[in-house]
């Protein structure tokens, strides 16, 4: 099936004639399988926000801030609202496999692309193996017999064997994992709100309405401050929105995939974070000590309720997202590594594709280093492998920086190139764009005044400042050869 939108291709530069609206073509000009059918890209949009992070570490947040957290995950949801619409401005016009990596080569530079696309694959291939040790951990107490290493290895096999069979492959599982997340949070939230109202029968919650929020403390209870602690512990479980305008690229319709995912993400954010939030604050007191105990706070409030197992129920939905997290990283990674390979910021292989239109190279790479990085992790879990995790911690506010400076650049070119395209634009151009500019900026000098933010920053910015460095002698050499 031809795509009727123009996709910009690892080696394909704006402004020159792309052929893969002409009949007998693939859609994806950079020999990409348009294998992700509307269901499937419509499934990644509304799973991708949704991570294990949110099930396990919501409870810590909470204990932090209090019912304030829920500005906080209100301020963090609005700045990826207004990130996720400079993107889908951009992917609407342009659908990429290398997404806002390939945008930043065209509008800022070379060095822009290769530094943020090399950072986002470091990111995911360490998250990679963060997954795999979290669902290691769930299989090992179901199955004991098996060590956790074991458990990981096989986690790991099994996505990597699905995402070489092909992206439908992917997107399929995909498909049923986001699935399984997304009706859990909607139950979890329906039924949390009939007991916050005494409306749920055999319930043992009390049904106190919505006292919880402020009748311990106050609705500040750690002072308005804490607002900005919350925002640095749950910024980084919204990292995965933009997904989806990787996944664009190889699907029948990246334009209106597009357009879809980034006009829905506003309710995405108000239902499963805000809403599932507020489930938890109001069905227990913010300081209820089971909040953060190991199951969570999503296993607490289902205590509360009085649903039986509560602790496996939640196990299997977070094993889900562990699942989910892993599959998608490993896409993610493979894409960008693709992508950056058709750039000839990595090595030619990687942007080959076998039959099938996948990346096998690319992925294959991905995985070698996700291994890596789970060895690691057992290995060395306090020095090496926390070293891994603290200096890709802040690449995700970097990414989002990185999207804004873009788009800023971008929408120009897009007007005088190809006003048609523009489908999706970002609200009140310009000053949108730099209010979140701000808003991402604070976020990150506020983090060098946190202990565990401050140790997160510096590191990413030492490996970011490498990379640049990295990409900028390329740049100087590539210019000698040539002349």
């Amino acid at each position: 099936m031809t795509s009727q939108t123009t996709l910009i291709g690892p080696g394909q530069q704006p402004g020159k004639p792309d052929r893969s609206n002409e009949p007998g073509t693939p859609s994806s000009s950079d020999g990409l399988q348009a294998g992700l059918k509307n269901r499937h890209l419509s499934m990644i949009a509304i799973g991708g926000v949704i991570g294990a992070g949110l099930f396990v570490g919501s409870g810590a947040g909470i204990a932090a801030a209090g019912p304030a957290i829920l500005l906080s995950y209100a301020l963090v949801g609005l700045m990826v609202v207004f990130v996720m619409r400079m993107l889908g401005e951009m992917a609407a016009a342009r659908p990429s496999s290398g997404s806002f990596s390939a945008y930043a080569d065209q509008a800022l530079g070379r060095w822009a692309g290769f530094s943020i696309g090399w950072l986002y694959w470091f990111f995911w291939v360490v998250v990679l193996a963060v997954e795999a040790t979290a669902g290691a951990k769930i299989l090992e107490g179901w199955v004991p017999g098996v060590p956790q290493w074991a458990w990981a290895l096989i986690v790991m096999l099994v996505l990597t064997a699905t995402n070489l069979v092909s992206v439908g492959s992917y997107g399929e599982f995909e498909f049923w994992f986001a699935g399984i997340k997304v009706v859990a949070i909607a139950a979890f939230v329906i039924v949390g709100l009939l007991a916050v109202f005494g409306l749920l029968p055999g319930s043992d919650n009390p049904g106190a309405g919505l006292a919880h929020l402020t009748d311990t403390g106050g609705f500040f209870p750690k002072g308005p401050g804490a607002v900005l602690t919350g925002v640095l512990m749950v910024v980084f479980s919204f990292m995965g929105s933009e997904i989806v305008t990787l996944a664009a690229g190889e699907s029948e319709n990246p334009q209106r995939a597009v357009q879809k995912a980034t006009n829905s993400v506003i309710w995405r954010i108000a239902v499963f974070y805000l809403g599932s939030i507020f489930v938890v604050l109001t069905l227990l007191p913010w300081n209820d000590k089971s909040l953060v105990q190991e199951g969570g706070s999503y296993v607490a409030a289902l205590n509360s309720i009085g649903i039986p197992h509560a602790g496996q129920v939640m196990n299997v939905i977070v094993l889900t997202a562990v699942l989910s997290c892993l599959n998608s990283g490993l896409y993610t990674a493979s894409r960008m590594a693709f992508s950056l390979g058709g750039r000839g910021d990595a090595p030619k292989a990687f942007a080959r594709v076998n039959k099938r239109g996948v990346p096998q190279v690319a992925i294959l790479s991905s995985v070698v280093f996700g291994f890596v990085a789970v060895f690691f992790n057992y290995r060395w879990p306090d020095t090496v492998f926390q070293f891994l995790l603290n200096s890709s911690g802040a690449v995700a506010l970097f990414v989002w920086l990185v999207i804004c400076f873009t788009q800023l650049r971008m929408r120009g070119m897009i007007l005088r190139e190809q006003p048609e395209k523009l489908v999706v634009r970002m609200w009140l151009f310009p000053y949108l764009t730099w209010a979140t500019i701000a808003m991402i900026s604070f976020v990150l000098v506020y983090m060098l005044t946190d202990d565990g933010g401050r140790q997160q920053v510096l590191l990413s910015l030492l490996v970011a400042a490498l990379v640049v460095t990295i990409s900028l002698v390329r740049e100087v050499r590539q210019r000698k050869v040539r002349a």
